[in-house]
């Protein structure tokens, strides 16, 4: 066994237990702090109280939520990165955030959850997410090409247009509206929905899976379109069928959890220094970290100011966005040279 395989098997064991304590110590912290011997023994015989409750029904779902999404997001960050080889691309640039996020503020706004139920939020999100995704794709394939610079442009453009009617929306709301819009837009992994979190981790573990199909073509296009093609990759049909993944990714998350900014942007950029650019361990350790980021900034989102809880998405832009300056400053890396 070669010496890179050794090191990468370390290092996926390293972010597995650093996920695994993570999530441990996620637990038991919060306005009613339960210790780990604690934990053990409600797993027997605490079924009913109130600290069972507290454990299982509200910060294990969390948890679970942020770990799917999470990876899912950071997943999505290190295929639309590799796939458009521009550091600054992330899962929201194309605009299918936007998108999801115009499609629940429509929900709010015409309050269609009294016909469609508990699940009409995130129904209507992901509506909103794949009618992006297909008029993105759409306007971006010109004779059996997807032109990749079009396609990121025309993404641009229409969340510049979502994020505008979305602002729209906004002004015309009623009061009791518009706080569940700005709180769902600054994301949260508030759900209590267990139909929902099990979808999210189902699609969120595929993804990681289906990626790997396309690990060697996502290490091919980082010489360029025109050297993966001569490697024999089917250059076209990748980058479809990347975008989709990517989209699908995305567009679940955003339409479970709201808008959650930075982790697909510099959870990629923070691993890449640490594991280098192949894919084969990119994807993955991208994925673990990610997951292992959100439940970080979930638990101080519902703890810095306890009982009040803070939007998820404001914990990740703070240390999201201090990472990102951090990888700015080793440009090297950054840029992907090295």
């Amino acid at each position: 066994m070669s010496k890179r395989i050794i090191g990468w098997i370390c290092w996926i064991s390293v972010l597995c237990a650093a996920l695994s304590i993570i999530s441990l110590l996620a637990l038991c912290i919060g306005p009613t702090a339960i210790s780990v011997k604690k934990i053990f023994a409600l797993l027997f015989e605490g079924r009913g109280t109130s600290e069972y409750s507290i454990l299982f029904d509200i910060r294990l779902p969390r948890i679970i939520l942020g770990f799917a999404i999470g990876g899912a997001l950071s997943l999505a960050g290190v295929i639309l990165q590799g796939m458009f080889r521009n550091p600054l691309v992330e899962p929201y640039t194309l605009g299918i955030s936007g998108g999801a996020a115009l499609g629940v503020c429509l929900n709010i706004l015409f309050r269609l959850n009294r016909f469609i139920g508990p699940i009409g939020l995130p129904l209507s999100g992901f509506l909103g997410a794949v009618l992006i995704i297909v008029l993105i794709y759409s306007l971006s394939l010109k004779k059996g090409i997807l032109r990749i610079q079009g396609l990121l442009l025309t993404g641009v453009m229409i969340s510049f247009i979502s994020a505008s009617l979305i602002m729209l929306i906004m002004a015309i709301s009623r009061i009791e509206d518009l706080h569940g819009i700005i709180f769902w837009i600054m994301g949260s992994l508030e759900e209590p929905n267990w139909t929902l979190i099990k979808i999210m981790v189902f699609v969120s573990i595929a993804g990681l899976f289906a990626s790997y199909l396309y690990q060697r073509d996502l290490n091919a296009f980082m010489l360029g379109e025109e050297e993966a093609l001569h490697l024999g990759i089917n250059v076209e049909r990748t980058k479809r069928i990347l975008f989709v993944l990517a989209s699908l990714l995305t567009g679940c998350s955003v339409s479970v959890a709201g808008i959650i900014g930075f982790v697909g942007l510099v959870v990629p950029h923070l691993v890449r220094m640490f594991v280098g650019r192949d894919h084969r361990i990119l994807l993955v350790a991208s994925y673990l970290v990610g997951g292992t980021f959100l439940i970080i900034c979930d638990t101080m989102a519902r703890t810095i100011i306890a009982p009040l809880e803070l939007p998820v998405g404001v914990i990740t832009g703070i240390l999201g966005g201090t990472v990102f300056v951090y990888a700015l400053t080793k440009r090297r890396i950054f840029l992907g040279e090295g």
